[in-house]
């Protein structure tokens, strides 16, 4: 809704060569409450003042000496960029009426003036101008707020990758951490990190062909292809309750029966090994690879301490390992 107040402030121009209308116009608006309306006799000085204030509306004579109202409009056409001409012509010329609407001006009154019709004529005008600056108003303000979401949005992706980035990196800290049991002795004193286990299964994956494309692959390419690949046997062995144990090279390591003692530890290291089978099998499909991974179970007593004393690496030894101890 457009407030009556805003309307009687809105910038009015009044263009005509004889002063009478002039007077008798300045009169019938400002009687009225409008308190910006100004006036110009010399119809060459429009467009420079239009240029200058951006008139709401322009009470504009059609018949005026050295430049009628139609060359005026034609002026003006040039310089309002969004094509709205806020002309309303003044004429006692019926036929003129037909022409200036066609030329872009927005309404017209006639002469003799009728009080009544040019404050209704300029009222309406005017509101339509607001309502239209108003929306304008509008759509550029959410241009603008469209423009800081999508900024927004930006940050947001970007945070989230990067906490998406530091949860795979907890998550493969977690997986080469000791278990808590160990970790907690660790701490309270260093030469209680020693567990045996006298069921357990060793699982030991090597990626076969791997070495074959060192050559052709460089070295941060390969790292990323070792990456992805353990990557995924990481989750599949957690999510069969095994604890993975090391990498070295091109082989993965991991167990189950440890640190929890199951019953059905063998049959856990099974049901990983076809799955990094088939996951291996996707992976050469999606990568156009020809990878294969050999894998080799033992079951047995094990042996599983901390080593180290700055860099910790939680291993195993035993009957169920030293099977395939030789490949670490």
């Amino acid at each position: 809704m457009i407030d009556p107040a805003d309307i009687l402030r809105a910038k009015v121009l009044i263009v005509d060569d004889q002063e009478a209308n002039v007077l008798l116009l300045e009169r019938m608006l400002s009687g009225a409450g409008y308190v910006s309306v100004v006036s110009t006799r010399d119809p060459r000085a429009v467009c420079e003042l239009h240029r200058k204030n951006r008139y709401d509306l322009i009470l504009l004579d059609l018949q005026m000496p050295i430049m009628d109202g139609f060359q005026v409009m034609e002026a003006l056409a040039e310089i309002e960029n969004d094509g709205y001409l806020p002309v309303l012509v003044v004429t006692a010329q019926p036929d003129h009426k037909l022409r200036a609407l066609r030329a872009g001006a927005r309404d017209f009154v006639s002469k003799p003036f009728d009080l009544a019709e040019v404050l209704m004529r300029v009222r309406n005008m005017l509101e339509v101008r607001l309502y239209a600056g108003a929306l304008e108003k509008t759509v550029h303000e959410l241009e603008i707020s469209r423009e800081v979401i999508r900024g927004k949005n930006d940050e947001l992706k970007k945070l989230f990758d990067q906490v998406v980035a530091e949860r795979k990196v907890s998550e493969r800290l977690a997986l080469q951490a000791p278990p808590g049991s160990v970790a907690e002795r660790l701490q309270a004193r260093a030469d209680a990190t020693e567990d045996g286990f006298p069921d357990a299964t060793v699982l030991i994956a090597d990626i076969v062909g791997f070495a074959k494309m060192t050559p052709a692959v460089p070295p941060g390419g390969l790292a990323l292809i070792l990456d992805e690949i353990f990557t995924v046997f990481d989750g599949l062995a957690t999510s069969r309750g095994m604890k993975k144990i090391k990498m070295l090279g091109n082989s993965y390591m991991a167990a189950s029966g440890i640190p929890m003692q199951v019953l059905d530890h063998a049959a856990q290291a099974a049901d990983v090994s076809l799955d990094m089978i088939d996951a291996l099998d996707r992976f050469n499909e999606r990568t156009a690879s020809v990878l294969q991974v050999r894998i080799g179970i033992a079951t047995g007593g094990v042996v599983a301490s901390v080593v180290g004393r700055r860099l910790f690496v939680h291993d195993l030894w035993g009957e169920a390992v030293s099977g395939w101890g030789s490949r670490f």
